[in-house]
């Protein structure tokens, strides 16, 4: 078998399955958003969401102060550059301004993946980083 490592790294496990959906409440739109926090990691702030999106949800047009990745685990991604299904992870880089949410037959669930802590910005906020118009 070997020699065991004494400097064995600990784990952090989240069971989706098992935890309640939290609400994120996004007063610019008026939504409230079904949320897992898996993960985040108090070093980068790196976070890590299972995201819920009713049929026929869109995040109006907003901007991040961070990129962010979603996998689409089931339904349909519907963004202001296409439709993605189940299995495809779709990047959005920092910089730039987005709309993303299901369609209008199906919920989706996705996972949620950001490079430093979370946060959104609208057209009517006064701290989004972004200008709208290049």
């Amino acid at each position: 078998m070997g020699t065991v490592p004494s400097n064995q790294i600990e784990l952090t496990v989240a069971d989706s399955g098992r935890m309640p959906w939290d609400i994120l409440e996004v007063p610019q739109i008026d939504a409230k958003i079904p949320v897992k926090v898996l993960f985040s990691d108090p070093d980068t702030g790196m976070q890590v969401f299972l995201i819920r999106y009713a049929a026929g949800f869109t995040n109006t047009w907003h901007t991040h102060p961070h990129a962010h990745g979603m996998y689409i685990l089931d339904g349909v991604l519907k963004t202001h550059k296409g439709e993605y299904g189940p299995g495809s992870f779709v990047w959005f880089p920092e910089g730039g301004w987005m709309e993303h949410g299901a369609t209008a037959v199906n919920d989706v669930t996705l996972l949620f993946i950001t490079n430093k802590p979370f946060a959104i910005c609208y057209e009517q906020d006064d701290n989004h980083p972004y200008p709208m118009e290049s």
